[in-house]
């Protein structure tokens, strides 16, 4: 390939991910600085999200549960959705895979992960906020149909992967209110960071 032709290809590469072109006019570019010259001011790709595009990924809320939607599940009725939407990558009892195991308690909520090597982590052992369940589920789960699930839903199967992580009694319902203020057991294990850049960064 020639010098001419490989500084025309780099071009064309940039083009295709919308970036501007380099100045080949001092590496002998001459066909690559006919193209920047005729580099047009739009390509015509993608269009502005609308208001209605934005609000269906807008779904996030924090450990504070502030923005968390309507709705309740109770540790019942997630078994019910465990056992058919969520089983056959987790496990009848979420530590069996193949997936990830969401499951399992540590003796005296210990925390070895940063000593010892291999230690499975899970749900009940390791996240320190509840609604981060909800957050998963609801964003990324079933594999097969990430966001199918109804609220309900969500907070039916974190009451039941709650329960089964030996967190929450079963009678619990979770819902806007009491998922948010389930404590796990590694919470304290988390240390915030309160860092907002400048001076005051340890």
């Amino acid at each position: 390939m020639t010098r001419r032709r490989q500084s025309l290809l780099a071009v064309m590469t940039l083009a295709s991910f919308g970036c501007t072109p380099p100045d080949m006019s001092n590496q002998g570019g001459v066909a690559a600085a006919s193209v920047a010259a005729e580099w047009p001011a739009s390509f015509s790709i993608g269009q502005n999200a609308s208001s209605a595009q934005i609000a269906a990924i807008n779904i996030d809320f924090g450990p504070d549960g502030e923005g968390a939607p309507l709705g309740s599940g109770s540790v019942a009725e997630g078994r019910a959705v465990y056992d058919t939407r969520c089983s056959v990558c987790h496990g009848a009892t979420g530590t069996e895979g193949p997936n990830d195991r969401l499951v399992g308690r540590i003796p005296d909520d210990a925390f070895p992960f940063g000593e010892a090597r291999g230690t499975r982590r899970t749900i009940g052992n390791y996240w320190p906020y509840a609604t981060t369940i909800f957050d998963y589920v609801n964003r990324a789960m079933p594999m097969t149909a990430p966001g199918s699930l109804t609220a309900n839903e969500v907070y039916a199967v974190a009451a039941y992967i709650l329960f089964l992580n030996e967190i929450v009694p079963e009678n619990a319902v979770m819902n806007a209110q009491t998922l948010p203020a389930v404590v796990m057991p590694a919470q304290n294990r988390f240390v915030r960071d309160n860092r907002e850049g400048g001076a005051e960064v340890r």
